[in-house]
């Protein structure tokens, strides 16, 4: 699918170089596949399926750009060491692990992106340990939420506890062992008490969440205030019409509705005992009152941050890849 004239005319002067799908498969290179359909099925989300197409024409580009990015870091790092003076002898030399920011609206396919770029990078012979840790798990509490009256804008950036987040990601980064994420459960729809994710000196870190580009309200005085996306060595945003998004948001409620709803301890089991029509009107006014807000106030504005840009068209398919230029 080639580009159309009135966005190439939008993008004379955008920082980013956009491919059509089919010039950005181009780029893969003699990249091999290293998954099996069967990997594929295990990664996929509620409703989105990524093809054995997709991957090869999509996701191996993207797996051989971020290895030299990768490789090129750790090289850099080697450099910047040895320059201060802080090179340290074998074994004790640490690796700076690569930090991956993962950006993108709920439902928008950002967990199955995830997956599947872990388990590509975790297969070049460089890199071959891989995390994966989703923000979900930085929201505070639900009594916490209810305590201050922000249930109803959980997933905005009030909603996260931003400096436990950055205390990982600055433990991470500095090559702490044993660094603990706390966990998020969506049966739940809360924190789980006592569940973590040990992250232990990772080659390459994986960070996926809504609001991760955004910057803070900088201060006056020029004080410093960190940025969740400061540590970012590289970062992706999944974007799509702001209708499609919200189609899938439906269509992945109406699925949940017939599965893990109906389990009396879902937090959202109440809609599973809604009339079709009810449930799919509920679905519809939490887009609108909370994701899709969310969307528009807080994470379509970070789009342009992101180093590159994945645009999806109907059934989760990408069609075009945006990459900042250097």
């Amino acid at each position: 699918m080639s580009i159309p004239k009135d966005i190439k005319r939008q993008l004379q002067y955008s920082p980013f170089q956009v491919f059509a799908r089919a010039d950005w498969a181009k780029l893969r290179a003699d990249t091999p596949m290293t998954l099996t359909q069967e990997d594929l099925d295990q990664m996929a989300g509620v409703i989105e399926r990524a093809s054995m197409a997709e991957v090869e024409q999509i996701y191996l580009p993207l797996s051989r750009l971020l290895n030299m990015y990768v490789e090129a870091s750790q090289g850099l790092h080697s450099i910047t060491s040895k320059f201060l003076g802080t090179v340290q002898p074998q074994p004790e030399k640490r690796k700076m692990p690569f930090v991956i920011g993962l950006a993108g609206s709920v439902a928008v396919g950002k967990s199955t992106t995830g997956r599947i770029l872990r388990e590509l990078l975790a297969r070049w012979p460089s890199h071959p340990k891989v995390a994966l840790v989703p923000t979900d798990g930085f929201l505070r509490p639900n009594a916490l939420l209810e305590q201050r009256g922000l249930m109803n804008r959980k997933g905005f950036p009030e909603s996260f506890r931003a400096k436990q987040l950055l205390q990982f990601l600055a433990d991470v980064k500095s090559g702490k062992r044993q660094v603990k994420a706390p966990v998020y459960s969506h049966f739940s729809y809360d924190i789980l008490p006592d569940k973590y994710i040990t992250v232990d000196r990772p080659d390459i870190l994986i960070v996926e969440g809504l609001n991760v580009l955004q910057p803070a309200k900088l201060p006056k005085g020029g004080g410093e205030i960190p940025f969740v996306s400061d540590f970012f060595d590289f970062s992706v945003y999944l974007d799509a019409d702001r209708e499609l998004i919200g189609q899938w948001y439906l269509e992945r409620f109406m699925r949940l509705r017939q599965t893990a709803f109906r389990d009396p301890a879902a937090y959202f089991h109440r809609y599973s005992l809604l009339e079709h029509k009810e449930a799919e009107s509920t679905a519809r006014q939490i887009w609108k009152d909370i994701n899709l807000r969310n969307l528009e106030e807080n994470i379509l504005p970070t789009r342009s941050r992101a180093e590159l840009i994945l645009r999806k068209g109907v059934d989760h398919a990408i069609e075009s890849v945006s990459l900042r230029k250097l």
